[in-house]
């Protein structure tokens, strides 16, 4: 983030893992007491993202009143294909494409926060402009903006994670 895009604003909180080390899946199965369930890679990377910004902001949960923003270039795009061939195929509505839906993303991302409020998804190519709009009308319990990408061809996954607050 540009210092323009966090004017007004304090970062309590920030992490990244680009990519996730080898074990982050057992380290959030640890840091949640449970194994994630059904649900897909892309939903699982911002869990752990969230989780561990949260901890870094030094926070139990996130407060009642704090909003989240997710973005993404892509979206749960394996989900979403793996869903789309399943259909092709003659499938019944196969669980896949519940695992490509971003509300499932973001329903279990406030799960493991133990939070629930103001959440949005936001397929995006410009996260400066993103988080420009999620800061307007935020509370003074602030703002968590994550920015979460699954493996693709010469990439690897990647979780961005910030809690800001009002300055």
């Amino acid at each position: 983030m540009t210092p323009d895009a966090l004017s007004g604003w304090r970062t309590v909180g920030h992490f990244v893992a680009d990519p996730p080390p080898a074990d982050w899946r057992d380290a959030l199965a640890q840091r949640l007491g449970r194994r994630p369930r059904r649900v897909g890679l892309w939903t699982e990377l911002a869990m752990h993202g969230a989780r561990c910004c949260v901890d870094a902001a030094g926070e139990v949960a996130l407060p009642v009143g704090a909003r989240m923003r997710v973005a993404s270039l892509r979206g749960a795009w394996d989900a979403t294909h793996a869903g789309l061939a399943q259909l092709d195929a003659g499938l019944p509505m196969p669980f896949t494409f519940m695992q490509s839906q971003p509300a499932l993303m973001l329903a279990e991302v406030g799960r493991c926060l133990d939070w629930q409020g103001d959440a949005s998804f936001m397929l995006c190519r410009d996260a400066q402009r993103l988080l420009q709009l999620a800061k307007l009308g935020a509370s003074r319990e602030g703002l968590l903006f994550g920015v979460v990408e699954e493996p693709r061809e010469g990439a690897a996954p990647r979780t961005e994670w910030w809690r800001l607050v009002p300055a």
